[in-house]
């Protein structure tokens, strides 16, 4: 006769198997989703991921998110923010790369971190010899509630753009901006050199940073002499025209842009041409 304990560890380890094997084939939605956003600026992108709890009837800010304390910025694991190249964080100037994204929130003022940690998620693994960067932003109280915790990007123009944290009734931003001017006027240099010359881009850029806008036209030009029934790029010579104060000249070219774009059957060129000349 076989030993007891033989009988009784057989069927342990089988009853652990089976729940072992149960659990490992339940998938469960995460009470607290994870979301990564990549947000294409300057010349490359900044991404950023977190997880996003809800507020579920509860109190958030001052309750939940403890005032005066660090938090992860979000749920489940720590919330990190890479930077595909050097930016200003809030006006600190920070390098390319990944970093951990933490805030310590107040009633009407937060901070927010930017650490070498990319591991932080609780108070007591924070390290301020880590920091990066600290942006104090005022809180911005909403008329409504948000119900998850969202991490978005707005105002978002060629070199700036915000970085919103929005929860429950609470609102703060951070701007991020990128000194791209002085990189972009030289790849114009180099590229103005070469055989393929970027006329229209280059132009466009001028028009958008308040350039030159003479050197600007000067390229327009060029561009419709190499391509006369681009009927988008007369679009564009009309408004350096008009911002240049030649209202006539802007004219005549949206005229140009006008039979240009109604033979290439573009009607969107069609009115946006017809809405300039209104303006004018």
């Amino acid at each position: 006769m076989k030993p007891l304990f033989n009988y009784v560890t057989v069927g342990c380890t089988l009853l652990l198997c089976s729940q072992l094997s149960f659990a490992q084939g339940i998938k469960v939605p995460a009470p607290s989703p994870g979301q990564t956003i990549k947000q294409d600026f300057a010349l490359s992108s900044v991404e950023v991921n977190y997880s996003r709890p809800a507020v579920k009837g509860r109190t958030i800010m001052g309750d939940l998110v403890p005032y005066d304390k660090v938090w992860r910025t979000g749920a489940n694991g720590a919330t990190t923010i890479t930077f595909g190249e050097d930016v200003s964080f809030g006006g600190t100037p920070v390098k390319a790369g990944k970093y951990g994204l933490l805030s310590i929130p107040g009633a009407s003022q937060w901070t927010i971190i930017l650490t070498k940690s990319l591991d932080v998620t609780n108070p007591a693994a924070y390290k301020p010899e880590n920091d990066v960067a600290r942006v104090k932003v005022d809180a911005q109280q909403l008329p409504f509630s948000i119900e998850n915790f969202m991490i978005v990007f707005d105002n978002i123009t060629s070199s700036t753009m915000q970085m919103e944290l929005i929860w429950d009734k609470t609102a703060v931003a951070v701007k991020i901006s990128a000194d791209i001017d002085g990189k972009i006027a030289a790849d114009i240099d180099a590229a103005m050199k070469g055989e393929k010359k970027p006329y229209f881009q280059a132009a466009s850029y001028y028009l958008e940073t308040n350039r030159d806008l003479k050197q600007a036209l000067t390229w327009m030009d060029a561009a419709l002499k190499e391509n006369p029934t681009a009927f988008y790029m007369y679009y564009l010579k009309a408004r350096i025209q008009a911002k240049a104060g030649d209202k006539k000249g802007a004219k005549a070219t949206a005229e140009t842009g006008i039979e240009q774009a109604k033979v290439a059957k573009n009607d969107d060129y069609v009115a946006l041409n017809q809405k300039l000349i209104a303006t004018l």
